[in-house]
């Protein structure tokens, strides 16, 4: 997408605004399966979380894509865009069992990543195919915050504990048909991630009717220029390998399955936001815009970078600005950055806001969600309108404290 672009949907939608890319979508999607091409059966299923417009997963179901969902309301957003309940997995953490049950009934595959759940879900429904979610203990991103596969992490079930695992399958008589894994975002080392897939492949020889191995995801993405990212041709070229000589030990073709999100719809994502006001303080020049972290998160919550360019001044002298937002809070999305010169009223494009950005958008100070918007086939589809007053108040229940009856209450 061009910046004439961005600019024109901003003027036609308002700000704020969340603008993604689906021609962009789509080639992420391509470049994981042709990187994995060797592999006779791949299964990519879309990690709902990362981006769960119902629109975006209708274009991702389009592309043959499957879903990995974390809660039962994500299964039924995932049905309600068209797909069908074979082509979703339920990968939840910390949920009841009633809640797996409740996916079960409506048909998904099933990932568990805790004994007691797994003991109790295979008393009760041994006929129902499980998948075990196990943690590696191997950390392969950067971030601890965001790394999943650590011997201290909730997720998953210790690979230490695969005797329990084993016990639990012969008491209950219940039928395994995938293993998981999941390390955590930003992966940075192949070499890591192929050792912890290693410790999978045993894993999986412990088990004698599996249908699929999933290997998670965790690929990273570029936020800046010169940044790093996960080379997927050559994981693809040693894992598929792998997997593929692994299919031919156990005896049986296998589904190679990942789980990627912000992979895939990351770079996809511009948010585009307008400069309230540009205050000059003893030593820092700030650009207040119309959002904040009730918008956008990541930078506050993960100290993640993006981008931050200003497409209404793209030739301007460059200068060096804090850029923050609106809410009573400090919310910083970007210190000493160096913009083109802003005025009040530019529009700034904050870049690679596909993934965990939206998603993760709130109500705080009472201030609305924004729009999104869609860029297909050149033309700017709205996906999601902006909220207005009535959503902030429509699940609010008003008490008449004028009333007697609720003076006698108070009272």
């Amino acid at each position: 997408m061009t910046e004439n672009q961005l600019l024109k949907i901003a003027q036609d939608f308002g700000s704020p605004v969340y603008v993604y890319d689906a021609e962009k979508i789509e080639g992420q999607y391509k470049r994981l399966t042709n990187a994995f091409k060797s592999v006779k059966s791949l299964k990519i299923n879309y990690a709902v979380k990362a981006l769960s417009n119902i629109s975006v997963l209708k274009l991702l179901n389009s592309l043959g894509s499957g879903i990995d969902t974390v809660s039962i309301q994500e299964v039924q957003l995932g049905l309600a865009a068209g797909f069908t309940p074979e082509q979703i997995i339920f990968t939840p953490n910390g949920v009841s069992l009633d809640e797996i049950e409740e996916a079960a009934k409506l048909g998904v595959k099933i990932n568990i990543d805790n004994l007691s759940i797994l003991e109790q879900f295979g008393t009760k429904h041994p006929d129902i195919p499980v998948c075990i979610r196990i943690n590696p203990h191997v950390m392969a991103g950067g971030n601890a915050k965001i790394s999943v596969g650590h011997i201290d992490s909730k997720f998953g079930i210790s690979i230490h504990q695969i005797p329990h695992i084993l016990r639990i399958v012969e008491n209950t008589s219940m039928t395994i048909n995938g293993i998981h894994m999941h390390t955590g975002s930003d992966i940075l080392d192949i070499e890591v991630f192929l050792y912890a897939s290693e410790i999978l492949f045993e894993t999986a020889k412990q088990f004698k009717n599996l249908d699929f191995i999933d290997f998670g995801s965790g690929f990273k993405v570029p936020y800046k220029a010169g940044d790093i990212e996960t080379n997927i041709e050559e994981l693809g070229k040693k894992l598929s390998a792998r997997f593929n000589a692994f299919c031919k030990e156990y005896g049986k073709e296998l589904t190679l399955a990942f789980e990627p999100g912000k992979f895939l719809v990351s770079e996809s994502g511009h948010f585009l936001v307008q400069v309230n006001a540009v205050k000059q303080t003893t030593s820092t020049v700030f650009a207040q815009v119309d959002s904040g972290f009730n918008h956008l998160i990541r930078p506050m919550f993960y100290g993640s970078h993006h981008d931050i360019v200003n497409i209404s001044n793209p030739k301007g002298r460059e200068r060096f600005y804090t850029v923050v937002g609106y809410i009573c809070e400090t919310d910083t999305f970007g210190s000493n950055r160096r913009i083109n010169e802003i005025s009040e009223g530019d529009v700034l494009c904050f870049k690679n806001t596909g993934a965990y950005c939206f998603s993760m958008a709130s109500n705080y100070n009472s201030r609305y969600r924004p729009a999104e918007v869609l860029w297909y086939k050149n033309k700017a589809h709205l996906i999601r309108r902006r909220e207005t007053f009535d959503d902030i108040i429509k699940n609010q229940i008003e008490v008449d404290f004028t009333s007697k009856k609720e003076k006698e209450l108070v009272k």
